[in-house]
């Protein structure tokens, strides 16, 4: 009996010490539930995240229609505007008389800007809203060229006018004088449009993220359809104007200069075509009279 006694005691103690390893297994059990329930919550969590993803998307493009096309991102301007007032600052060059010509012989500088303008067309012919570095080099390298050569033949010749010099006949200097002042509205055309708001392509694109340069009257009324269509946006057209304008009026007229180097950059031409036409203009009465 004291036998059995110690055997029951003994299966007694077998059977608590697997009491615990029963236990290890049901808790071992409940692991794939456990992370089957982890996976659906972090599903879950995605399946949110992507509402909401999708929702700030439509928000963000319900705002963004209501902008104005100067505010947003659009498909960018025409090419042919710019293209075609370039081709006439290039055009220009050639009645000025040779001895005002920055190179020898005369058609050597506008057969090179015309080849360069003809890269820029067939590098981007439609819609400006290419984003590239050389392209834009070579637009700015343009635009300085034909500046440079306008200024050498504008300096040329003041320095005649100053000196008693210049064309023997009233009409020749007209000519003349009138060729470089338009040129020179055009290449400032071209500096307003290259740089505000960092370029035609960030303006298009809406990657510039700065303040505009210039205040055109449609800006300060886009919140009267009415007035402005909301698509409005400014082109090269715009940029002529202004330059058109200030070498005529010598100051700001309806579109305001906001940046610094927007002030400087009207103030230059304004001196460069009061100079120009006082001289020219003077000459020529002088000489007419």
């Amino acid at each position: 009996m004291a036998v059995n006694s110690g055997d029951g005691e003994r299966g007694a103690h077998e059977g608590q010490q697997d009491a615990p390893g029963e236990g290890r297994g049901a808790q071992g059990a409940e692991h794939p539930d456990t992370a089957r329930i982890l996976a659906g919550l972090r599903l879950l969590h995605e399946r949110l995240e992507e509402i909401d993803r999708s929702a700030l998307g439509r928000d963000a493009r319900a705002i963004e229609s209501h902008l104005p096309a100067w505010r947003r991102p659009t498909e960018g301007e025409a090419r042919w505007q710019v293209a075609l007032c370039t081709a006439a600052a290039i055009a220009l060059q050639i009645p000025v008389p040779e001895r005002l010509d920055l190179m020898r012989p005369s058609w050597l500088l506008p057969a090179a800007e015309g080849c360069l303008l003809i890269a820029l067309i067939a590098a981007n012919p439609r819609r400006i809203n290419r984003e590239s570095k050389a392209i834009r080099a070579l637009a700015l390298f343009l635009a300085a060229l034909i500046s440079f050569t306008n200024a050498w033949a504008a300096s040329k010749l003041v320095f005649e006018l100053a000196h008693g010099k210049g064309p023997a006949t009233g009409g020749a200097l007209l000519i003349t004088g009138s060729a470089i002042w338009l040129t020179n509205v055009f290449v400032f055309a071209l500096w307003y449009w290259e740089f505000d708001q960092g370029g035609p392509v960030a303006r298009a694109l809406g990657s510039a993220q700065r303040y505009p340069d210039f205040m055109f009257p449609q800006m300060s009324v886009m919140d009267s359809p009415h007035l402005v269509s909301k698509d409005w946006e400014p082109a090269f057209i715009d940029y002529f104007y202004l330059a058109f304008t200030n070498a005529t009026a010598f100051s700001p007229t309806d579109t305001m200069p906001m940046s610094r180097w927007a002030k400087m950059a009207m103030t230059l031409q304004a001196a460069v075509s009061v100079i120009t036409v006082a001289l020219v203009v003077s000459r020529a009465v002088n000489i007419l009279g």
